[in-house]
């Protein structure tokens, strides 16, 4: 993968401010996430602040982080103060279940790299457990509450591995929250996908089903698709 240091203008030192290594799932979502028309943006599970900043690079949207570990935003605030976009970013230490119980304010984009194993083993890293697994917010908790804090014209925009996102599919249909566009991410041109890509909004609509690519045949050679998309947020690429 890429080396884990962003450009994001003029602030490239998010890494160095980050409990985990910065891993290419924020990345892609945080490059992804469609942002046309989005005044409003709540990021789930923010950790240090990756994809918050990423977004407000790319727009002029207020954004809400939240996680529930303490570290994680005591490192997202420091990111945030010294990045350029600190009077957007509002990092705040609340779980999702209680912040959609406090809030009546809608967001016109959601978007979580959320927690993903479920019931498997924990390690015995506190914080790195609680970014893994999905005890804590189960993926039901999280489409529910983010169904219920999304604008009528809103979009949810999550990255899963296979199995879970396509679960999250099928949970999204039994609360209508549709699926909007599915990407298949696959390491490599002959590799099977590792991670989907989702979207989701309020209206039924049909899928548009897409894979992309990270590297080429070639190892370290990065696919043309992969390099237009996070070109803006790596310093070599």
């Amino acid at each position: 993968m890429p080396n884990s240091y962003f450009s994001f203008k003029q602030f490239s030192v998010y890494h160095h401010r980050c409990a985990m290594k910065v891993g290419i799932d924020g990345v892609l979502l945080g490059a992804w996430a469609p942002v046309k028309n989005t005044a409003n943006i709540l990021d789930i599970g923010t950790g240090c602040g990756l994809i918050a900043l990423m977004l407000a690079q790319r727009t002029n949207a207020t954004i809400t982080a939240i996680d529930i570990e303490p570290n994680a935003i005591i490192q997202a605030n420091e990111n945030i103060v010294n990045s350029p976009w600190k009077e957007r970013i509002l990092a705040e230490e609340i779980s999702l279940q209680e912040f959609a119980r406090r809030e009546s304010v809608t967001f016109d984009l959601i978007v979580s790299n959320p927690p993903y194993f479920v019931n498997s083993l924990k390690t015995p890293d506190e914080n790195r457990t609680t970014a893994r697994h999905a005890d804590s917010l189960t993926h039901k908790e999280l489409m529910v509450n983010a169904k219920k804090l999304l604008a009528s014209k809103g979009k949810v925009c999550l990255i899963l591995p296979v199995n879970e996102g396509l679960q999250c599919v099928e949970l999204g249909k039994t609360i209508d929250l549709h699926c909007h566009r599915m990407i298949y991410v696959h390491p490599k041109p002959n590799a099977e996908a590792k991670r989907l890509l989702l979207e989701f909004g309020l209206a039924p609509v049909d899928v548009k089903v897409s894979r992309l690519e990270i590297e080429t045949a070639q190892r370290h050679q990065y696919s043309e698709e992969f390099t237009a998309l996070a070109k803006d947020y790596y310093l070599k690429l």
